[in-house]
């Protein structure tokens, strides 16, 4: 029961994250809720390997790279989602062009 919690907090926590790079990178998200989740679940994966990334190769550290919320890195899911939208999108409006 713990862990379907914690997979819900995620969840809420990928949303919020995909959410806010929706407002940072205004593009129309496919998919409209679903989209919403899997972005922001990608976005959390591709953040915390940012992170991670930093923290280990350059030993980068500052306070908004580990404030997290149960267990999920906020600021770099952030980052990870407005670069997961940013790419889907340019590649849906690409293939789009691409065939005319």
């Amino acid at each position: 029961m713990d862990d379907l919690i914690s997979l819900l907090v995620q969840v809420l926590i990928a949303i919020a994250c995909a959410f806010t790079a929706n407002i940072l990178v205004p593009r129309q998200v496919p998919g409209k809720l679903l989209g919403l989740v899997l972005i922001g679940l990608i976005g959390v994966f591709v953040g915390q390997w940012m992170a991670d990334y930093l923290l280990q190769q350059y030993d980068f550290t500052s306070t908004w790279l580990t404030w997290s919320f149960q267990g999920v890195p906020v600021v770099p899911s952030i980052i990870g989602s407005t670069i997961v939208l940013y790419v889907v999108t340019a590649f849906l409006s690409w293939g789009r062009y691409g065939n005319r």
